[in-house]
């Protein structure tokens, strides 16, 4: 190695930022680890490299001792004095050892070792850009796809999306664009490994965020979201300012901001409920689009009964039990829901009706909105 060699080191600590004597005290260290293993004249070696010239020399580390039993690691006291006559007994006595044929060596090693430092200074600088980025969203490019994972490009890195995370609506081709949220970012031997959804909920709620301005400045805040990917999902929203409207922030003009996301997410219906911190509001609001008589709490058990019209029954429980589902995990609460008939008969309509607030005329789904623009 020489003088070139060293500015070169000087150059990749400017770009890649790797401390150029980090570096050199890698290569000292894989040359002892070469020098042992081409060459058996010594075992306790130290390497030096010139830190302004380059030059490598090699010295053979020897314990001072009264009786040499393995001279690869022992010198004898009178032969100690001959270097110095201040040796004694279990001084270390460094003796250059350098071979004359070690700067092939050294030339090789010491080029393997900047090839793996500055790979791995590249892929720590990508893991600490992407741990930043874990529950975000950025925008990838597919590249291929195989039976467990497809590839998307973000960049700097090529990240995962496994079967389990893909939208069963979506069919993904080479250099589709698609949005995709984080979920993790993990280190491992071949580098930062980032794993991305299309179904995860925080995708919808990291979408919203994006499209409508009083969420990103925290006038509106998007309190949970329950989703059901590529089919219906429910978010619930609040504002403390009662001179914000949190639903109709989120549709926007005309429905346009809340369309964007649906057009995003290749048409998933979205149903925006205003968030309530009295359970029976919630819970009524929650069920939207379908109407709600009353509406009864259990805390104990953290249920509610929700009675609802006998033709509003089927749109209440959604197909599949789907509207309810995504209701009680955007609430917390278990819903049971029966029909007013069946409640009647029940007497579960005696007394004074515990009437919750009905889902105010905000148009809470997205179809609502549609509807009346059409």
């Amino acid at each position: 190695m020489n003088s070139e060699f060293m500015e070169a080191l000087a150059t990749i600590e400017k770009d890649k930022g790797i401390d150029k004597e980090v570096i050199l005290e890698a290569i000292e260290q894989a040359l002892i680890t070469g020098y042992k293993r081409n060459f058996n004249s010594a075992q306790n070696v130290r390497v030096d490299i010139d830190r302004d010239s380059g030059s490598i020399r090699v010295f053979a580390r020897k314990q001072v001792v009264e009786e040499v039993f393995d001279d690869r690691l022992e010198i004898s006291l009178e032969e100690a004095h001959s270097i110095n006559p201040l040796y004694e007994v279990d001084d270390i006595v460094e003796i250059e050892v350098t071979p004359r044929d070690f700067g092939r060596i050294a030339a090789q090693t010491a080029k393997q070792v900047v090839t793996q430092r500055v790979r791995e200074a590249e892929r720590g600088i990508i893991y600490s850009d992407f741990i930043d980025r874990e529950e975000d969203i950025m925008t990838g490019i597919v590249q291929r796809q195989d039976h467990r994972f497809i590839y998307v490009d973000l960049g700097k890195v090529e990240a995962l999306m496994p079967l389990s995370e893909q939208m069963p609506t979506e069919n993904y081709k080479h250099n589709d664009r698609i949005k995709a949220y984080i979920t993790k970012v993990e280190k491992t031997t071949k580098g930062p490994q980032i794993m991305i959804s299309r179904t995860h909920p925080g995708l919808l709620k990291r979408l919203f965020e994006l499209e409508v301005p009083e969420i990103y400045d925290g006038a509106v805040e998007v309190k949970s979201v329950s989703r059901e990917a590529g089919e219906r999902s429910k978010i619930s929203v609040h504002a403390e300012n009662e001179d914000i409207d949190p639903v109709g922030s989120c549709v926007g003009p005309r429905g346009q901001r809340v369309q964007t996301i649906v057009d995003e997410l290749r048409g998933e219906k979205i149903d925006i409920v205003r968030w309530s911190e009295d359970p029976k509001v919630y819970v009524a609001n929650a069920l939207s689009p379908s109407k709600v008589v009353k509406v009864t709490v259990n805390e104990e058990e953290k249920m509610t009964q929700v009675i609802v019209p006998d033709y509003q029954l089927s749109l209440a429980i959604g197909k599949r039990g789907q509207n309810a589902r995504l209701a009680a995990k955007l609430t917390g609460w278990k819903i049971d829901i029966k029909s007013e008939s069946e409640a009647e008969e029940l007497g579960l309509l005696d007394g004074e009706p515990e009437a919750a607030e009905e889902p105010e005329e905000d148009h809470d789904s997205v179809a609502d909105w549609l509807n009346e623009d059409n």
